[in-house]
């Protein structure tokens, strides 16, 4: 059987007025980005469908000819079309439908559309939805040991936590972890190392930090909480307002790609860097436990496949992203682009070993993951630093 490549959203979709002000960032994902991705998904779904068959246990025979078809609804923290992060829960969609030669269609609703989007964890666990795409450290509080699974501060970056997740033991934790909710996770997501934020005042030095609103989820929350400042969660649509008016001082969001598309640089005037608060999050693709259980294991092989591809698709996607929006910034006489100074770096380091260490020694299910984590990160540091670290280091 030939599928046919479907169609992806494309650039045009974005800038449509349903969120936050656009600036000609809203053309990074230009026509020939959006032929790649077509090819992208048209090939994966071919992929997918010969994969499915090669699953242990799998009957090839009686998957293709099954009559038998589902209809999923997926909610997301996302606002809609957004690039990168809302995309690729559409592209995930669209693969598996195509793989699935329309046996398993899936209708996404982005953040406010059907649910708010800090309630997607909820709604899949009730089972009011059969999935959702989001990110694990937005149910801090919930479930505080998920935090693992999206980033830690000072932790693992993209390669390391694929790494982690994949052949490291990492998702059966997380599996494990989410089971008494009545969810499957799968990764389906990665930004790559973010930016530190923009800021409406110089970071100079630790004392900065003292009485900085600023909007920032998850363990780097409660580190900047440690340091003097008042972390503050909201929904990616707000952010803007809240950082134009003042309601917030700063904020921490993606990097240059998502920053400039939300024109964060017209809100504040300072872009720090590294994004020591999230090195390579990871986004989730969580499934009620129930509806998993009704697919076939060749809907269940192609779901498996495609997350794992969109994984790494969305990656790229930032990658190219990120150094187009990166050269818009540079060339912007109002944005100044700072490394945090050497000592807030020690500071804010030290604070996060603190949180991640008491995080473990109060929760159980925390311990065992950070066991496994740590440990991973131990045995990769060396690695990353006679590897990547140190190609980098020699380019100029």
């Amino acid at each position: 059987m030939v599928f046919q490549p479907c169609g992806c959203p494309t650039a045009a979709a974005i800038g449509n007025g349903r969120f936050a002000p656009y600036t000609s960032a809203s053309n990074l994902m230009s026509k020939r980005l959006t032929m790649k991705r077509r090819h992208f998904v048209g090939g994966l779904a071919a992929a997918a469908s010969l994969s499915a068959c090669a699953k242990p246990g799998a009957d090839c025979a009686a998957g293709a000819d099954s009559q038998q078809s589902f209809e999923w609804t997926a909610v997301t923290s996302w606002p809609p079309r957004y690039p990168g992060l809302g995309i690729a829960v559409d592209n995930l969609a669209e693969c598996i439908a195509a793989a699935s030669n329309g046996r398993l269609q899936i209708k996404v609703y982005a953040a406010g559309e059907l649910v708010p989007a800090f309630e997607v964890f909820d709604s899949v666990s009730r089972g009011t939805v059969e999935c959702g795409h989001g990110a694990s450290y937005y149910h801090k509080g919930k479930v505080d040991a998920a935090q693992f699974f999206t980033a830690v501060p000072f932790g693992l970056n993209y390669l390391e936590l694929n790494g982690w997740l994949y052949y490291g033991g990492g998702l059966e934790l997380w599996r494990e972890l989410y089971a008494p909710f009545n969810l499957v996770p799968f990764p389906c997501g990665n930004t790559g190392v973010q930016m530190g934020g923009w800021f409406n005042r110089e970071i100079n030095s630790v004392a900065d930090l003292k009485g900085l609103k600023m909007r920032i989820p998850g363990m780097g929350g409660e580190v900047l909480r440690r340091a003097g400042g008042t972390p503050v969660t909201l929904p990616g649509s707000e952010i803007f307002t809240s950082l134009k008016t003042g309601a917030i001082d700063a904020t921490e969001w993606v990097g240059p790609y998502n920053d400039l598309a939300f024109g964060l640089h017209k809100a504040a005037k300072y872009y720090y860097y590294p994004g020591w608060q999230e090195p390579g999050p990871t986004l989730e693709f969580i499934v009620n436990k129930s509806a998993w259980d009704s697919l076939p294991p060749d809907l269940q092989a192609i779901v498996d496949i495609s997350c794992q591809a969109i994984n790494m698709d969305m990656n790229a996607e930032y990658m190219h992203g990120n150094t187009d929006a990166l050269e818009q910034l540079m060339n912007d006489p109002n944005v100044e682009i700072r490394k945090f100074p050497d000592d807030v770096m020690d500071y804010l380091q030290e604070i996060s070993t603190e949180v991640v260490e008491e995080l473990a020694e109060r929760d159980p299910a925390a311990a065992k993951i950070y066991a496994s984590f740590a440990a991973f990160r131990k045995k990769s540091i060396p690695a990353m630093r006679i590897s990547e670290q140190a190609f980098l280091e020699t380019r100029k």
